[in-house]
């Protein structure tokens, strides 16, 4: 996918996100993310969103700490918000393409990393916005979640996040999963897993232990511990140890 429609869905989801958010109020549970409310929801995402812009507009080329959670709430909290998401869009939008500056995973450039990396952040973020607003995580595939989208970010999932030592999703026996989109040809991963971090490939060969498999948009979400998984065949632990040891920080 180009940068620049990573730009146009970041713009779309941010507004996605304020108004699920508004609508809910942000005194309101979120269902997706235990133990949070929308006000800290709001706070982190903008707070990332503000990060990722100071990066490619001061050009820090090493890592650089973000500003803080704003003691902010209610209408001034969204404004706030939504402020930050204009920001970055716009710095990313108007960035030159070969700007140099730190980032985290593998890419392109700088730019198509950050561009690809918040459109991705901001519609994780947008369904538990959402999930707040109806009062219960939906289930099936999310709504505005594209075919190529989710499949994107189903690579950078398991290709890249999963890949740095930081994962947890670990076994003490060598395992294989496999992840299948079932509404995009090729798009099928094998995910080795081991005492080391996963191993993942874009290929269908060979057998699995257990295979998720679902419309490329329900297994991003799912994937993402933001709904269940659409299919699940073969040894159920080890969706389980998805679920249980997945999460990204």
């Amino acid at each position: 996918m180009e940068t620049v429609t990573f730009v146009e869905t970041l713009d779309r989801e941010g507004g996605l996100l304020a108004a699920a958010a508004e609508k809910a109020g942000t005194g309101a549970e979120v269902p997706t993310c235990p133990g949070w409310r929308v006000r800290d929801l709001l706070r982190h995402t903008g707070t990332v969103h503000r990060w990722a812009a100071a990066f490619v507009a001061e050009g820090h080329t090493s890592y650089h700490p973000d500003g803080g959670l704003p003691d902010l709430d209610g209408d001034r909290l969204l404004a706030w918000f939504r402020e930050g998401h204009r920001q970055l869009v716009t710095t990313l939008a108007t960035a030159p393409p070969d700007v140099r500056c730190w980032h985290f995973l593998p890419a392109p450039s700088p730019l198509a990393f950050w561009a690809r990396r918040q459109a991705h952040e901001t519609t994780v973020h947008r369904l538990d916005a959402e999930s707040a607003r109806d009062g219960a995580p939906a289930g099936g595939a999310p709504a505005g979640v594209g075919t190529d989208f989710a499949v994107d970010g189903i690579e950078e999932l398991l290709c890249a996040f999963h890949a740095r030592p930081r994962s947890a999703v670990r076994t003490g026996e060598p395992r294989t999963l496999r992840v299948r989109a079932t509404d995009a040809p090729g798009a099928v991963w094998t995910v080795r897993l081991s005492a080391e971090p996963p191993v993942a490939h874009r290929t269908g060969a060979g057998a699995a232990d257990c295979e998720l498999s679902g419309p490329a948009a329900a297994l991003y979400a799912a994937l993402w511990n933001r709904r269940p998984f659409p299919e699940v065949t073969g040894d159920r632990s080890l969706a389980t140890l998805w679920r249980e040891r997945s999460g990204v920080t």
